[in-house]
């Protein structure tokens, strides 16, 4: 109140300064004529000066004394209006429920303490968050009230206002913003966990429809998974390989020459790593180095190249090609089964021996073998002699590659045939065997040929058209059949033997024969349709259809006797010349020896008993026991040759028993009964 008349007693002396003036005025032109009033004029300046001075630090104190008597009175007001709001929530709970409700409720939530309904009823008896949460709303209000004293206690110098903000108003601001970080952290933490937990059920879900049960379909959920570290850097290497072949192709497309090459030689050095790894274990020391800088790369070429679009078409045509790759590979793989079936296996390759001298007499019983098989051809020879009743007349003419004629001279100097004469020779020492003179090697030369023997994508490349594509016919041995006179020119029978039989008995009757006139004697297979002239050639052009009769019956390659003075008297070399001029383009028939044998000595064929020459041990389960024993020759015709793995076991023995396993070159050589 001192404060308040101060004031007013300040406002009435600034408002009424000409009174004071005159006053003064008054004072001073009179001070000569009365002299005695001077002393009550002197002590109304002396007050004058000293509310001057002291008026202005008595009226600050007043307003400080006043501010905090008004921080009291809104603390005072904060606090009525938080017990005004208690007791308006009790009475509307009283009034909601009735007294024995309340008294339910209020036992139920007894045991919870500061939480319980009769808690509640109590003044002051909060638990220290709803504490917190009151000293929080006390903060504010007082924050608020202290915002709007201090726009009261702006000055107003220059028309400008500003804001007065103390250091508790700073820490209170500062723990606000916190509480609604950590709050919102929470609720981002709450919202990926769930998330998260989304993807994951939905992952197995999709897992369940899998089929991992089909062998070889791979499935992230199989047993072998279930471990993380089951040769997971061979995974993740081959992985880092994929994607780093469509990062190269996206850089070849966007032209990033530098990172194509970079990832080129990432790739390499994988490959390089992995080798024929299966597991772990079989990587070198530096694969972590090397999947460590394929990481990188990868890395980088992700932030410069990815593009979703892009990397899904590059894996769907990874995948097209891959499928195509697959088709191809099956299709081989049904060639390479026809072709490992007419191969020789390493172990026979194994023998290698140098060449012996040439012995021949044609008043003796003459063989002639064409093979590049030493260990097949010493069967055959070895069969004929042990059951021949005089082997001094038997003289056996040998003709192989240079690959194999060193092996196959020295194995018979060493393995002498007892009395029996051996001459081998080298095919490609015969000069007169040439593309000029024949046409059929001529046609073995040429880059179509080549290609339809060794293209499996070939449209005729089905199983049935696969054994008329064997590269067997590639070899001039094949075909030397149809040049005897030419090889043995001094010689007037010959018993032409396939590399494939045994011999089980005598055969110089054979010699005694009568083939009326005939050239070839074999033995006719036509008792089955299918060994018939037209499963052999091709009726339907004009010239096959005019010459032949399409029921004509069919013979067999593998034992055949040929009259080598009625050959060259019927030219049979030139006819065979003809026709296979006639089929370059294969429209006559297809590849083989046996259908252009069947056109050259067609109505030149004289039949033998068929007790001379029994076939099928090469593909025919069912060939009665009987018929083998009493057959004089047995023929492996087939893809299941005695000497692989794949021979059919009851007729093996036949074929096995004359092999000498005890020999030091066929043990070196890992073959064994």
């Amino acid at each position: 109140m001192k404060t308040i008349i101060i004031f007013v007693f300040v406002a009435r002396v600034i408002r009424s300064p000409p009174k004071i003036g005159m006053g003064l005025k008054r004072g001073l032109s009179g001070v000569n004529r009365i002299r005695g009033g001077g002393g009550s004029r002197s002590a109304a300046l002396v007050t004058l000066i000293f509310l001057c001075v002291f008026a202005p630090p008595v009226f600050f104190v007043g307003r400080g004394v006043y501010i905090d008597s008004s921080n009291d009175y809104a603390n005072a007001s904060v606090k009525q209006s938080l017990d005004w709001r208690e007791r308006l929530a009790m009475q509307s709970l009283r009034s909601l429920f009735s007294k024995e409700v309340l008294d339910v409720i209020t036992a139920s939530t007894a045991h919870l303490g500061p939480f319980s309904l009769d808690s509640s009823l109590k003044k002051n008896n909060f638990s220290p968050s709803w504490r917190e949460l009151e000293v929080d709303t006390q903060e504010n209000q007082t924050a608020s009230s202290s915002i709007v004293n201090a726009k009261r206690d702006t000055t107003s110098k220059g028309g400008s206002h500003q804001k007065v903000e103390t250091p508790e108003m700073l820490y209170r601001r500062q723990l606000r913003e916190k509480r609604r970080e950590r709050r919102a952290n929470e609720l981002v933490q709450q919202h990926n966990d769930d998330t998260i937990l989304k993807l994951e059920n939905a992952a197995i879900e999709r897992s369940k429809s899998v089929d991992s049960a089909v062998l070889g379909k791979y499935s992230i959920w199989r047993r072998e998974n279930e471990n993380d570290n089951s040769d997971s850097n061979i995974r993740l290497m081959r992985d880092q390989v994929i994607m780093a072949r469509v990062y190269s192709g996206l850089a070849k497309l966007k032209n990033k020459t530098d990172l194509l090459q970079e990832l080129q030689a990432r790739i390499k050095d994988s490959q390089r790593v992995l080798g024929e790894s299966t597991t772990d274990a079989d990587l070198p020391r530096s694969a972590h180095d090397k999947l460590r800088d394929m990481g990188q790369v990868l890395a980088k070429a992700k932030m410069q190249l990815y593009d979703c679009k892009l990397v899904t078409g590059k894996l769907r045509a990874m995948l097209q090609t891959a499928d195509e790759q697959v088709r191809s590979l099956k299709k081989q793989s049904t060639f390479l089964a026809q072709l490992a079936a007419k191969t020789i296996p390493n172990a026979i390759h194994c023998l290698k021996f140098p060449r012996s001298e040439n012995l021949e007499n044609p008043n003796l019983y003459h063989y002639a073998l064409f093979s590049d098989n030493v260990l097949a051809a010493s069967v055959v020879v070895n069969s004929a002699i042990m059951n021949a009743k005089d082997p001094s007349k038997h003289v056996f003419h040998l003709v192989t590659d240079k690959l194999n004629f060193g092996a196959m001279n020295m194995w018979f100097l060493l393995n002498p045939p007892g009395k029996a004469t051996i001459h081998v020779e080298n095919v490609d020492e015969f000069k007169w065997l040439n593309s000029s003179y024949c046409p059929v090697l001529r046609q073995l030369e040429s880059a179509a040929m080549k290609e339809f023997y060794f293209k499996a994508d070939h449209p005729t490349s089905g199983s049935s058209n696969l054994k008329y594509r064997n590269p067997k016919y590639l070899s001039m041995l094949n075909h030397l059949r149809f040049y005897l006179p030419e090889v043995y020119p001094k010689l007037n029978k010959i018993l032409f033997l396939d590399d494939d039989i045994i011999v089980q008995k005598d055969l110089t009757p054979l010699w005694e024969v009568n083939l009326n006139g005939k050239v070839n004697g074999a033995v006719e297979t036509c008792g089955e349709s299918f060994h018939r002239f037209d499963k052999y050639l091709n009726f339907s052009n004009p010239h096959i259809a005019r010459n032949f009769n399409p029921n004509a019956c069919g013979w067999a390659y593998g034992m055949n006797m040929f009259d080598l003075k009625e050959w060259k008297k019927r030219h049979i070399t030139g006819i065979y010349h003809k026709w296979q001029n006639m089929n370059e383009n294969r429209t006559l028939w297809k590849l083989g020896t046996l259908p252009p044998g069947l056109i050259t000595f067609y109505e030149l064929t004289h039949p033998l008993n068929k007790a001379w020459h029994v076939l099928g041990l090469g593909y025919n389960p069912s060939i009665a026991k009987k018929d083998i024993e009493n057959a004089a020759v047995v023929h492996y015709n087939g893809n299941m040759k005695p000497w692989l793995e794949l021979a059919m076991s009851k007729y093996r023995p036949y074929w096995t028993k004359y092999i000498q396993f005890d020999h030091p070159y066929l043990r070196r050589c890992n073959l064994h009964e």
